[in-house]
């Protein structure tokens, strides 16, 4: 194959800068014959009629015979530039030919510097899309996590960074967070992915929800533990709009292709307030609180509710009020309600005098 077919080639399937490429392919040929003749000035062009790379040689030019190969007379020399002059340069062709090992040494620059404009043509490609949610196709997986091809892209969704317990399978559909950019491969990936950041739902809700797209619906703050729950803090800049409600939607209309992408995850949206001992409370929900005093000079929230409240409150391994604590800044204690459970203490006692009442009366 010809260089002009080989440079036509990787412009075509790998959607290459054309005068990078030739960049890389004429630099490679000038590592060759520097290697071979190391005490020579080189330079070299590529020659679009002839397909191939041209390799000229810097003579200095003298009024008799050469003392090196470095030297060209003034009569040759003014054959090749007519305003030749004594010590002056010219550019010569280079008739020689370099041996197996420094093309060898050339072919590994060339591939190297391929591999660094297809590099820098990714970055410069995603760079801007850096934060934003992608859509591919999971092309295959590796133990260390999934390849996932975008267009003629691959990027790399680490195993730490999918959603615990959810197996993504080869040729669906994959949605994820472009975490990060590198300017280079890292081992085989520069395209990092995630599924797993608090980000990653924050990314989800504005594509679903055209009021947060269009800032009508303001997220907060988000937190989460995936794969369990993240809970989300919204606020709306109109009072004649309910943030949650809308978020929601009608029947959950808008929710639930965001819970349909996280699996088994669930979200919770909380309303956003400057009252912390509210924040609390309803951040703590699906469990009931009975009362929640907040100490913010020590950072810290005491939460009164029913002793058959506190396993919801404290979620899945403590899971639920970690978040809370996450959400709010605030360590959350749970206190029991004595006075609840007093009540209840009476009740009870009187049910009891009542029954022993309707038994003496049968009697």
């Amino acid at each position: 194959m010809k260089l002009d077919e080989v440079i036509e080639s990787l412009l075509e399937e790998r959607n290459l800068d054309r005068e990078k490429v030739i960049a890389v392919i004429r630099d490679g040929v000038l590592t060759a014959y520097r290697k071979k003749f190391p005490d020579l000035a080189f330079q070299a062009r590529y020659n679009t009629k002839t397909g191939q790379v041209e390799v000229l040689v810097e003579k200095t030019v003298v009024s008799g015979v050469p003392a090196s190969s470095a030297e060209i007379p003034l009569r040759k020399a003014r054959i090749i530039d007519a305003s030749a002059e004594i010590g002056g340069t010219v550019l010569e062709a280079f008739d020689q030919s370099v041996g197996r090992i420094e093309m060898s040494a050339a072919r590994q620059f060339i591939a190297g510097g391929i591999r660094g404009v297809e590099q820098q043509a990714v970055y410069d490609e995603f760079k801007d899309k850096e934060g934003t949610i992608i859509n591919g196709r999971v092309h295959k997986r590796e133990r260390a996590g999934y390849v996932v091809k975008m267009g003629e892209t691959m990027a790399f969704l680490p195993k730490s960074c999918t959603i615990p317990e959810e197996n993504l399978r080869i040729g669906y559909p994959a949605r994820a967070l472009l975490k990060e950019v590198l300017p280079s491969a890292r081992g085989d990936h520069q395209l990092i992915l995630d599924r797993a950041s608090s980000q990653f739902v924050q990314k989800l809700l504005e594509l679903e929800i055209p009021e947060i797209f269009e800032g009508v619906v303001e997220i907060r703050q988000v937190v989460r533990v995936p794969g369990y729950k993240s809970k989300v803090v919204v606020s709306s800049n109109s009072k004649e709009i309910d943030p949650v409600g809308t978020c929601v939607g009608v029947g959950g209309v808008r929710i639930r292709p965001i819970l349909k992408e996280l699996g088994q995850e669930k979200v919770d949206l909380i309303e956003f307030t400057e009252n912390l001992e509210q924040l609390v409370a309803e951040a703590l929900k699906p469990a009931e609180i009975d009362r929640v005093v907040v100490d913010e000079d020590h950072g810290r929230a005491t939460v009164w509710l029913a002793q058959d409240q506190r396993s919801f409150a404290i979620g899945k391994q403590g899971q639920n009020i970690a978040l809370v604590s996450r959400l709010t800044g605030l360590h959350v204690q749970l206190q029991e309600d004595t006075a609840q459970k007093k009540l209840a203490a009476g009740v009870d006692e009187l049910e009891a005098i009542h029954g022993q009442s309707e038994n003496k009366t049968e009697e």
